[in-house]
């Protein structure tokens, strides 16, 4: 038991020793962290909740319609996906916050993927930080 108890000492030793030895390495030949990406923000949306009495009133919950109507207007460029993570009508483009892309109808991975924003086109995805899909 004891024996067990050096041999764990002494691998965390050599571990932590390894670790300090690359993290130095590192920093002389000038590898720092990547810093986070700064997205752009995030305009607020036009049809906010008024404040009532009894808290906020509802806002239109037709959300293909609204869409629609946003599209036509130039209003906004994305919207939040549907409940099933799908995109409404009118903006088929599905981002990804995570990764970064942005996947058009027809791609590869576009049914599989869970949207976070929801474009109409694919230069309002490219202006706010997102890339196309490889394929």
């Amino acid at each position: 038991m004891i024996t067990m108890l050096r041999r764990l000492f002494w691998l965390a030793l050599l571990g932590g020793a390894g670790y300090a030895v690359w993290t130095a390495w590192q920093h002389q030949q000038g590898h720092e962290p990547a810093a986070a990406p700064e997205w752009p923000p995030i305009d607020p949306p036009d049809s906010t909740p008024t404040p009532t009495a009894a808290g906020f009133a509802e806002v239109a919950s037709d959300e293909p319609a609204a869409a629609e109507s946003a599209a036509r207007s130039g209003d906004r460029r994305w919207v939040e996906p549907l409940d099933d993570g799908a995109c409404p009508e009118g903006y088929p483009i599905k981002a990804n916050d995570n990764s970064g892309i942005y996947h058009v109808p027809g791609g590869r991975f576009y049914e599989r993927t869970g949207a976070e924003r929801c474009y109409a086109r694919a230069e309002d995805a490219e202006a706010d930080g997102y890339r196309a899909a490889k394929s």
